[in-house]
């Protein structure tokens, strides 16, 4: 296992987990109104949510690079189908839009804050503790550094929101796939999550094919 290699994935994993949530607080922002409330509930239940996903990292015991996969393939769908589903909700169920918004942004949070500690828990047999730590938080940070950037300067005015969630839904899922050959050692038999990983790849690359269509279809609601 090459550590450089897992400490790209950080970085990927980290813009991701920013992205969805600078995706739900616009698209919020966008169709409920009052910019500062949707972007403060957000970020606060988003975080809370990390800190959730966090903690019950620590009932995972066993096949820790199995269970990271599976993390990143749940990350993947869910994330990357979060803003066409919101859109949908909105323009079929306005009445549920708080929940289901909610229910999205705990779901996804919960998720995203299982990657960072199962990956440290990964690298701690070969990596110091203090660089471990070191050198992850810096990863992730820079990760949100990113995301942040990208954002509002690139990816919302080429892409549009449900593109972008799609897209890095796409990235979350190749990152799963990758993590397949990288931490291969830790794993028995693989083929079955590299079949998921190929199928999850598929459907969001048919999404975002169609994201388009999926906007049409929201706003006829």
């Amino acid at each position: 296992m090459r550590s450089p290699l897992v400490y790209l994935t950080v970085l990927v994993v980290a813009t991701c987990g920013l992205v969805y949530e600078l995706v739900a607080g616009t698209l919020a922002s966008y169709v409920l109104g009052d910019s500062v409330t949707q972007f403060s509930t957000v970020i606060g239940v988003y975080l809370s949510a990390l800190g959730l996903g966090s903690w019950l990292s620590r009932y995972v015991q066993r096949g820790l690079a199995r269970r990271f996969v599976e993390v990143e393939l749940a990350v993947a769908l869910l994330g990357g189908a979060s803003a066409p589903l919101l859109f949908l909700a909105f323009g079929y169920l306005p009445d549920f839009f708080r929940p289901v918004l909610y229910a999205m942004v705990v779901l996804v949070g919960t998720l995203v804050g299982l990657e960072i500690p199962l990956v440290m828990r990964l690298l701690r047999e070969t990596v110091d503790f203090k660089e471990l730590v070191a050198k992850v938080l810096t990863f992730d940070y820079l990760g949100a550094l990113f995301a942040s950037l990208l954002f509002p300067i690139l990816l919302v005015p080429r892409l549009g929101l449900v593109r972008t969630s799609i897209l890095f839904g796409l990235a979350n899922a190749a990152v799963g796939l990758w993590s397949t050959w990288l931490f291969a050692p830790l794993m028995g038999a693989v083929t079955d999550l590299r079949v998921k990983a190929v199928a999850v790849l598929l459907a969001l690359t048919v999404g975002f094919a169609y994201s388009e269509r999926m906007t049409d279809l929201a706003e006829e609601g």
